[in-house]
């Protein structure tokens, strides 16, 4: 059970590992629900890449959407996802700063 958990696990950081799909979390988790065009707007890409990293996320059941007329909206599928992005920037911080401390020092 532990090697599918773990596959499971690696399978949703790869997800998580572009740029532009942390973007559009970002943006999710700020705005909420938000068609594809308030998505690129906001993001500054093309249609068709964030199409294409949408894509992704849903695969991974990261994010969810649905029709409305002519338009896909799309949200945070478990809105946990965000106690992850959370952690990690807090991390990452967290280093950057023991980092500057570090070089302080020298």
């Amino acid at each position: 059970m532990s090697e599918l958990i773990n596959k499971l696990k690696s399978d949703l950081f790869k997800a998580l590992g572009h740029p532009t799909r942390i973007g559009i979390l970002e943006l999710l988790k700020a705005e909420g629900e938000l068609c594809v065009c308030d998505i690129y707007e906001n993001l500054d890409l093309s249609q068709s890449n964030i199409s294409q990293h949408l894509k992704i996320l849903k695969e991974q059941n990261i994010v969810s959407s649905y029709k409305d007329g002519v338009k896909v909206i799309y949200s945070l599928k478990d809105e946990q996802i965000c106690d992850v992005l959370t952690t990690v920037e807090k991390m990452l911080i967290k280093q950057i700063n023991e980092t500057k401390m570090a070089l302080k020092k020298d």
